[in-house]
């Protein structure tokens, strides 16, 4: 059975946004998740993270802290994908994405996450409770 190894970075504006990426293969539906994707050769979770908010948002970003591991199957293939809190540290909104499988780029508000069609329909109420809990800290 095919393994997935990748890594996701959760980063927030001051607004209380969340940055999620329009995405899917060309022939699919597209739906929106956080900048996620594949570890490549010997690159740590870290790495991957930040590389892939880079390609997907055009935005350079340091991680704060890791946020949990997320195993499962998804599509038919395990999964083990590392969750990382992020910051934007650099950077324009600009899709650079080798993969072409990013649409657009967006900060969306807890309501808009509620709405959203979303790649991981579990991450939801965890963006929900993220930006509840970060939003009363302030």
């Amino acid at each position: 059975m095919t393994k997935w190894y990748g890594a996701s970075g959760l980063c927030m504006n001051e607004q209380g946004q969340i940055l999620m990426v329009l995405q899917g293969k060309l022939d699919e539906k597209k739906v929106w998740s956080i900048p996620s994707g594949g570890i490549e050769g010997n690159e740590t979770y870290e790495e991957c993270c930040i590389k892939e908010l880079k390609e997907e948002t055009g935005y350079e970003v340091k991680i704060i802290k890791p946020l949990f591991i997320k195993e499962g199957n998804t599509f038919g293939i395990d999964v083990v994908a590392h969750y990382f809190e992020v910051e934007v540290i650099g950077g324009e909104p600009e899709i650079k994405n080798p993969d072409n499988l990013i649409y657009e780029i967006s900060w969306k508000s807890i309501d808009e996450i509620k709405r959203l069609e979303m790649s991981f329909p579990e991450d939801r109420q965890m963006l929900i409770n993220y930006i509840n809990e970060h939003v009363i800290e302030k």
